[in-house]
């Protein structure tokens, strides 16, 4: 029904959906206010391609699929305007807890500076398999690449944080906690 552009379709997809895809672009990304545009983004992406679906049973891999291709776009996007300095709020320092723990808030905003430093797949596929669960035939899938890529570019990630949370006082502690074995 959603590839005929029904509203009842559309709304019941959003309900089910939107909270997965809020949850990896906010992980992502950092819990700022561009999550709710990129989830927008995702969703308007969804029901103009929807006729594109050739098997409904794929709507999650396809939804999912879409949300990491926003997700790279937008990591891309937030890159070239730290470069070109168009972005003021390009640091994550605007970030808000419900705990009152400020190390643990200041080691958050630094993992996300840190994770901004990695190149866009590398850090998709860090992001997807560590923080989201997935598993690399999922991941594999979702990013058209073979899974011998996702495992290059997740060793890749893993090597980069180590190196540069190994430089920061700070997230020594949570990356020594945090130890990511390779990929199954």
């Amino acid at each position: 029904m959603l590839q005929a552009r029904s509203a009842d379709a559309a709304h019941a997809v959003w309900q089910r959906y939107s909270p997965m895809v809020r949850r990896m672009l906010a992980r992502a990304l950092g819990p700022e206010r561009d999550v709710e545009d990129s989830l927008q983004e995702v969703f308007l992406c969804l029901f103009n391609k929807a006729p594109e679906l050739r098997n409904p049973a794929a709507l999650r891999a396809f939804i999912v699929s879409i949300a990491i291709r926003t997700l790279r776009h937008e990591i891309r996007r937030r890159k070239l305007r730290s470069w070109l300095r168009l972005d003021s709020n390009v640091t994550v320092e605007d970030l808000r807890a419900v705990t009152p723990d400020t190390d643990a808030r200041e080691a958050l905003v630094r993992f996300y500076a840190l994770l901004d430093r990695i190149n866009t797949r590398d850090r998709s596929v860090f992001v997807l398999h560590v923080i989201e669960g997935m598993d690399v035939e999922t991941i594999a899938s979702a990013l058209d690449v073979s899974v011998p890529t996702i495992r290059r570019c997740f060793a890749r990630a893993r090597e980069r944080i180590d190196i540069l949370a190994g430089r920061d006082p700070m997230l020594v502690d949570y990356v020594s906690k945090f130890q990511v074995g390779a990929l199954p």
